[in-house]
């Protein structure tokens, strides 16, 4: 395998993984500020890849497949992170709610695109316009509750970022559904034959 710069800059989002926990329980002003350039980074690097994936023909199997695996890594630390030390003055259980579906629709959506494409219809498994929102939404969403601290004193960016997350979660169950509707033809002629 020989590594290009788009698979570098996708292991890189990977690498951030663990500073981005540590800084982010470290004990110091900053941290909030430090982790959520951390998360943006990452998420230009994101669209960095791809982009030069694409556009100087530097695709491979190996990026093609660790590409999603660093996004759904990182959203998910992310979320987790979040729903341990709530940003914002609403309980607990509603910072729950949106981090179980986002993390339990990519769990589900990686297994069946894994199935489809053992049975030869990966095709109908594309990313589509839906997805690309939702994750558009989280991008904003994430970092807004990552800084946490109203800007200029008065924006109250976690509470923001707080309903922008929830607007990603309905993108999300929707994004699932588009999914399971596509797949749903060779669910049930799978369930058939056996």
């Amino acid at each position: 395998m020989q590594l290009n710069l788009p698979t570098i800059l996708t292991l890189s989002r990977i690498a951030i993984i663990p500073f981005f926990v540590v800084i982010y329980y470290l004990p110091f002003k900053e941290s909030a500020l430090i982790c959520t350039i951390l998360f943006v980074v990452a998420a230009i690097t994101d669209w960095l890849d791809g982009f030069i994936a694409r556009r100087y023909n530097m695709t491979s199997r190996f990026g093609a497949f660790l590409d999603p695996v660093a996004d759904k890594l990182t959203v998910a630390v992310v979320l987790i992170l979040l729903v341990d030390r709530n940003p914002t003055p609403y309980p607990d259980l509603f910072m729950a709610i949106p981090a179980v579906i986002i993390i339990g629709r990519e769990i589900t959506i990686s297994a069946l695109r894994e199935w489809m494409a053992k049975i030869g219809e990966g095709t109908k498994m594309a990313v589509n316009w839906n997805g690309k929102v939702k994750t558009t939404a989280q991008l904003v969403a994430l970092p807004m509750m990552i800084y946490r601290e109203p800007l200029f004193g008065v924006i109250p960016v976690a509470e923001i970022g707080f309903y922008l997350l929830y607007i990603s979660a309905a993108l999300t169950l929707w994004s699932m559904y588009t999914y399971l509707r596509s797949a749903w033809p060779s669910l049930m002629r799978s369930a058939d034959e056996s």
